[in-house]
């Protein structure tokens, strides 16, 4: 009967504030900060860092390990364990400042159904000098925009229509519409979409029906 009214419950305990440390490492240091004894106390700390760096191993080559370590001892004491560190104590101020928010590119193509890949690509093939290769890129840039095209639009285009897009997109710099190319046709295309729609599905059947097999006898 006494187990049971000493029992401690998550709801009575106080908050972690490295949860991923656990409830005894934060007892360790909770310890450690009511150590009156200076010398006793810094001891305590480096063998606490000592058993904090033994659990997370794979971070022994990052640059600073040690002083982040030192920086989580701080935090998990709430800045109340007054012991010599060998690194400079980040003030609590500066840790719990919020990060500045990250600008995210706003970049608006005209035709979005493309992505902003193929205008860097048409970006490069202006930037080659005229001759073979830029024309294979250039007709290869045409191609994938046929595709892109297909994937998010219709079952059919015209050749025309890409060329002209790509025209618009090379701000003219690009006009294969004189040269008289033929892109792949668009069977062939929405063919190879199909095939790969099917060898993905039946590789999620076989999968499923070894799942369904496991535990099952054989006789």
């Amino acid at each position: 009967m006494n187990l049971v009214e000493n029992l401690e419950y998550n709801t009575e305990r106080s908050k972690l504030i490295i949860p991923e440390y656990g409830r005894h490492f934060q007892k360790m240091v909770d310890h450690a900060v009511s150590i009156v004894d200076r010398e006793e106390r810094n001891k305590v700390a480096k063998s606490i860092i000592s058993v904090m760096g033994n659990l997370q191993p794979h971070f022994r080559d990052v640059p600073d390990f040690q002083h982040k370590l030192w920086d989580q001892l701080f935090i998990m004491s709430d800045f109340k364990l007054d012991v010599d560190s060998p690194f400079p104590i980040t003030p609590k101020e500066v840790l719990q400042q919020r990060p500045e928010p990250l600008e995210y590119p706003q970049n608006h193509p005209k035709y979005r159904f493309y992505g902003n890949n193929i205008k860097r690509m048409v970006d490069v093939a202006i930037s080659w000098e005229k001759g073979d290769m830029r024309s294979g890129l250039e007709y290869a840039i045409a191609n994938h925009m046929k595709k892109c095209y297909l994937n998010w639009n219709k079952d059919t285009v015209e050749d025309s229509a890409i060329f002209n897009h790509l025209k618009d997109l090379s701000d003219g710099q690009i006009d294969l519409a004189p040269n008289g190319e033929s892109l792949t046709d668009s069977g062939q295309f929405l063919k190879n979409r199909l095939a790969k729609s099917n060898r993905n599905g039946t590789n999620n059947n076989n999968k499923k029906g070894q799942r369904n097999n496991r535990g099952k006898k054989r006789y």
